[in-house]
């Protein structure tokens, strides 16, 4: 094969009359892509049971069946390419050859398409002067029949007089008179293409045959079997009279009905099977404002889906659903997903939506929102699914955001959950859950990244940030958070109250940076009565009035607000008044988490060791020592790298003599003595 396409000098379509038996027909002339060749039987377009090779191939290739056509079909297979341009250079860029050939072979293979096109047209004689080419107008040709004036030029001409079946005048004042053959087209049935209706006869030709050529198809009562999947394009119509009006699939391995494009009714009819029942993706065009209304679907794998598919500019978009009901789905009821690099569906409505197992087992999800943005709503909806083998009535997925979920009834037989949201779920909405499976009402795993409104258990309220002008509350609750792992632990903006227990070490606790946490306040508390440090600092910044705070007394707790620059103190028991007592020989550090140290050295002698004037936890600070033990052994005051206060070592060495000293930052001082 060459490195493009050889455009050869041939007419871009070929015909077979089918024998029954054989399965694989030549197209002999080139495609760019798979999607560029429309197969056809008897007029109906195919979008699955064959197979395609050669594209891209000079000669072309095959299609090959699954089934072999019936006997006497009319097999087409046609080159039909988008009439675009699919290549752009840029200036002062490569200029490929590839890329050239490439463009100059697709503008011949879209010449030829359109030269196809014209040898299909009525046209005039080059060896003949053109006369009038246009129609008479709609008025003046309705109920007629076209023919030609003296000039050969085209003319409608009177029915009167020749065999035509009876007219038809509709009773009331105003009513015209239409020909019954006029009147009978108004709606086409499925049957005249042949359908059957019977379930057994395959009426999956009826259906294609009908929808390529009529926009809106009404299936009357019977069950109309199909062995592959019925497409229906832009502004297409299936219309049912009622439950009785069954499309059965044959099996579950193809898409029973397909919405590959927009503007599309499916209405008042049942699905029996299928791979899905209804699957919607913007395959051919944008898949936008289709709607799907009394529609009963029974035993598919999965009830509806809504696929973004993997092309931006063909979304999933604004699609409505009303009074559906899905039974007996073995994988989800209705699903919602972006299988390629499209978009997520978005913005779809779904109304009176009602998905029920029927004591079926159910392997995934009544609803399953898997990927989908900006106000999928699910209205007066309800999941019922069989457990245990069910993951959820109703399922808000990673990809998911700002779905609408009001008015829900979700049930079970066991602990299956109501309402699951995944992790990476964003801005969900729950109002008015009526939750009656065993399983917790709402299984939330998003980390509290939706709102609930009379949703939920225990508590039936959840609302994220808010502003309230003007609150008057009975009872406040906050949400708290116990730590007690040694180390530095992050505090997140999940919980305003902290309780925390040093038992086993020393921890400190960092604030969120103030600009991430405007008009937050916390409370942090040390409920242990260890000498093991709680400190509270800042991510990336001084801390809570600009400095770290110690917390070493049990129950000390510091309550600190921002306003987007800084930390501020509003509230603390961190008095005068707290104190620490230690027993003990050789060096103890003073850690400035309380003011007064009550030491007894009743062991041996004790050095009592201040921190640098100018830590951060000094500066400022004023604090007590006192000998409490009557022994002779002396406790002497000093400093770290330093000489001590008032510049030298400080001898306490009675029973009940204290020091007391102050930082300025740069210095230890004595500021009292006793006695």
């Amino acid at each position: 094969m060459t490195d493009h396409i050889k455009m050869p000098d041939v007419t871009p379509i070929v015909r077979y009359l089918a024998d029954g038996e054989q399965t694989t027909f030549a197209y002999p002339f080139p495609i760019f892509a798979s999607e560029d060749l429309g197969v056809y039987i008897d007029g109906a377009k195919q979008v699955s049971g064959y197979a395609l090779t050669g594209a891209g191939v000079t000669g072309g290739g095959d299609v090959t069946f699954e089934t072999p056509p019936a006997d006497g079909a009319l097999v087409t297979l046609a080159r039909e390419l988008p009439i675009e341009r699919v290549t752009d250079y840029l200036e002062g860029g490569d200029f490929s050859a590839n890329s050239i050939n490439t463009e100059l072979d697709y503008l011949v293979a879209a010449l030829q398409q359109v030269d196809r096109a014209n040898d299909l047209t009525l046209r005039y004689s080059d060896f003949e002067a053109p006369g009038d080419a246009v129609l008479p107008t709609k008025a003046l040709r309705a109920n007629k029949a076209l023919g030609f004036d003296g000039d050969g030029n085209p003319v409608a001409v009177s029915l009167e007089g020749s065999m035509a079946a009876p007219d038809f005048t509709a009773q009331g004042t105003g009513a015209v008179t239409r020909t019954a053959t006029d009147k009978l087209g108004d709606l086409i049935s499925v049957k005249d293409f042949g359908a059957a209706g019977d379930g057994i006869t395959d009426d999956t030709l009826a259906f294609q045959k009908a929808l390529a050529v009529h926009d809106a198809i009404l299936i009357p009562r019977g069950v109309f079997l199909i062995t592959g999947t019925v497409s229906l394009d832009t502004r297409k119509s299936l219309i049912g009279l009622g439950q009785r009006s069954v499309i059965k699939a044959q099996s579950n391995s193809f898409f029973a009905l397909e919405i590959p494009a927009g503007f599309t009714t499916v209405s008042n009819l049942r699905i029996e099977g299928g791979l899905v029942g209804i699957k919607l993706w913007g395959k051919d065009a944008e898949c936008v404002q289709n709607t799907v209304s009394d529609v009963q679907i029974i035993g598919a794998a999965t009830g509806i889906v809504l696929d973004g598919y993997n092309d931006t500019n063909k979304p999933c978009y604004w699609n409505h659903f009303s009074r559906v009901l899905i039974e007996q789905p073995t994988l989800h009821g209705v699903h919602m997903i972006r299988t390629g690099v499209g978009d997520t569906p978005n913005a779809n409505r779904f109304y009176a939506v009602r998905v029920f197992s029927k004591s079926a087992p159910t392997t995934g999800s009544g609803f399953y929102v898997e990927h989908g943005a900006f106000n999928n709503s699910f209205v007066d909806c309800e999941a019922n699914v069989n457990g245990p083998t069910a993951h959820s009535c109703f399922r808000i997925g990673a990809g998911s955001n700002k779905t609408m979920l009001i008015n829900l009834l979700t049930e079970s037989t066991n602990t299956v959950p109501n309402v699951r949201l995944d992790a990476g779920s964003v801005e969900t909405i729950i109002m008015n859950l009526t939750a009656t499976s065993d399983g917790a009402a709402i299984y939330d795993f998003s980390g509290g990244n939706y709102e609930a409104l009379n949703a939920g258990f225990p508590v039936k309220n959840r609302m994220r940030k808010t502003s309230v002008t003007d609150l008057n509350t009975t009872l406040q609750r906050f949400d708290t958070e116990f730590i007690d792992t040694p180390g530095t632990v992050a505090l997140d903006l999940s919980h305003s109250v902290h309780i925390v227990n040093a038992t086993s070490g020393a921890i400190t606790t960092t604030l969120p940076a103030a600009a991430d946490a405007v008009g937050v306040q916390m409370t942090v508390k040390k409920v242990d009565g260890t000498a093991n440090i709680v400190t509270v600092n800042e991510d990336s910044g001084p801390g809570p009035d600009g400095k770290e705070i110690q917390l070493g007394g049990a129950n000390d707790f510091v309550t600190i607000l921002s306003n987007g620059a800084s930390w501020f103190i509003t509230a603390s028991n961190r008095q005068s008044a707290n104190t620490r007592y230690h027993d003990g020989t050789g060096t103890y550090d003073i850690d400035m988490a309380v003011d007064t140290y009550l030491l007894s050295s009743f062991g041996g002698p004790m050095t009592a060791r201040l921190p640098p004037a100018d830590a951060t936890e000094s500066i400022g600070r004023c604090i007590t020592i006192k000998k409490t033990d009557l022994s002779g052994n002396a406790i002497t005051v000093t400093e770290q790298g330093g000489t001590g206060p008032d510049q030298s070592p400080q001898s306490l060495s009675a029973q009940w003599q204290s020091i007391t000293v102050l930082s300025n930052g740069a210095d230890w001082y004595v500021t009292a003595r006793y006695p």
